[in-house]
């Protein structure tokens, strides 16, 4: 990030832009919806600029700018349309101690002004650090067709009455009253009474959330995260995140999706990363238990399916023994993502009627299982914290009469940015592992190989590592 976002408080403070052209008219436009004292200085402004200031909307000077023109301006635009008198107006407002923006050059601005959506006081702004301005303009399209014109109402009368909800506690009870408001209450008084009901409507929201002097108990969601690519991650787990007070997240989890928790969660990391730091799984359902009694929204957060392979037998055990409230979010397990990655299907007619889900090694070591099973030609299996195993695995299912040649395709990172793909057989897995050196979480695929089709260039090439 180049560019730190933030809101410039501008009211009552000057604003001055040079120029008097098309490219001065735009960024006006914009300018004069703020509260700022806007001066215009220009030779020849154009008569839309010389009628806003005929309408005391702006201060115009017409004539070219001099040094102190700029003097105390909160922030300063060059708008000539003219790079030559861009850069020496540019130099001016330096030199008097404004931050300077040059229309349509990025390199010459300390500021960008991005892509606005205005439902005063709500403003959205979308900024691309000038890589991109259709995409920003899309972005913005989007989100003006999605967002309610009445929303700025709402957050306006919201925002008058923030100090009689002070008298609510701070943190759920005051965050469910806003939420109510903003997404129950508030259209609803509108769509029915109109601007006029919103205010009825929010104190006698305000009296209920008052009176009832219940403590809201805690509760603890069980979400699956995913394989780790955010657009992956499922409806219900994101309006889990946004209400969570305290997030319990496995180190597998991507930062992406750890962003999309609110700023005011804790966040707490459990660890819980093949053969890495992490805490025990009886301090977790310790830390879970006690912040639900403590009255919070809990989210535990586990990478993938919190059904597959993620202890979740006991901490709903230990929910239900504290007499927490729990429920399960379940999420796109590894497995799933890995074969679409590659193309492929988990199971196919004439081929695996079943598919097998297991692990390379447990609590206990390396995993036992029914190798002579597996070892059949046309069985399929998804094998989970196999990685370190893998030399295990491949001797168990030789000694068992697995071909050597069976298909085995390893993914690394699975569904994320930096995902990679190694292709090898059973006979060469140990070998290929080792060389290929993957560090990332990798899940094999037993029995499968990409389509040839869908090879992508990032796939591992043994041949290339070894040189």
């Amino acid at each position: 990030m180049k560019h730190f976002p933030i809101f410039v408080a501008v009211e009552g403070r000057r604003i001055v832009l040079s120029g008097g052209g098309e490219e001065a008219i735009a960024k006006l436009r914009l300018l004069l919806k703020t509260e700022a004292n806007l001066t215009v200085v220009a030779e020849d402004a154009a008569s839309e600029i010389r009628a806003w200031a005929q309408e005391g909307r702006l201060t115009l000077i017409s004539r070219a700018m001099e040094p102190g023109d700029a003097m105390c301006a909160v922030l300063f635009y060059a708008a000539n349309g003219d790079d030559a008198e861009d850069a020496r107006v540019a130099a001016l407002a330096h030199r008097d101690g404004a931050r300077v923006n040059m229309v349509d050059n990025l390199h010459g601005s300390q500021f960008i002004t991005p892509a606005i959506v205005d439902r005063d006081p709500v403003t959205i702004a979308i900024g691309t650090e000038g890589a991109a301005p259709v995409l920003a303009r899309a972005i913005k399209a989007d989100l003006e067709a999605k967002l309610p014109a009445s929303l700025g109402v709402l957050a306006r009368i919201g925002k008058s009455f923030r100090s009689a909800v002070e008298a609510l506690p701070m943190g759920r009870k005051r965050r469910d009253f806003w939420s109510e408001y903003y997404f129950n209450k508030g259209p609803r008084a509108i769509e029915e009474d109109g601007e006029s009901g919103v205010q009825p409507a929010l104190e006698n929201l305000l009296d209920t959330y008052l009176t009832d002097t219940r403590e809201k108990a805690g509760h603890v969601d069980l979400v699956g995260a995913g394989p780790g690519d955010p657009d992956l991650l499922t409806l219900k787990a994101r309006k889990a995140l946004d209400k969570a007070d305290v997030v319990i997240y496995d180190r597998l989890v991507s930062a992406e999706i750890l962003e999309l928790a609110r700023r005011e969660a804790v966040m707490i990391d459990a660890g819980k990363e093949g053969f890495g730091k992490a805490m025990s799984q009886s301090e977790i359902n310790d830390l879970i238990v006690s912040h639900a009694k403590d009255g919070h929204q809990v989210v535990r957060l586990k990478s993938g399916d919190p059904t597959v392979f993620g202890r979740l037998d006991e901490e709903i055990d230990a929910c239900d023994a504290a007499d927490v409230s729990w429920r399960i979010v379940p999420g796109i397990t590894a497995a799933s993502a890995a074969v679409a990655g590659i193309g492929q299907s988990l199971t196919k007619r004439d081929r695996n009627g079943s598919v097998r889900f297991i692990t390379g090694h447990d609590m206990k070591g390396y995993a036992d299982h029914d190798w002579r099973a597996l070892s059949h030609a046309g069985e399929v299996a998804a094998i989970y914290m196999g990685k370190r195993a893998a030399r295990f695995v491949q001797g168990r299912l030789l000694m068992h009469g697995a071909h050597p040649e069976t298909p085995i395709t390893v993914v690394e990172n699975v569904s994320r940015v930096e995902q990679r793909t190694l292709t090898c057989t059973l006979g060469t897995l140990s070998d290929d592992l080792e060389t290929a050196n993957l560090k990332g979480p990798a899940l094999m695929l037993l029995g499968l190989a990409p389509r040839a089709a869908l090879q992508v260039a990032q796939d591992i090439s043994i041949q290339e590592v070894a040189q």
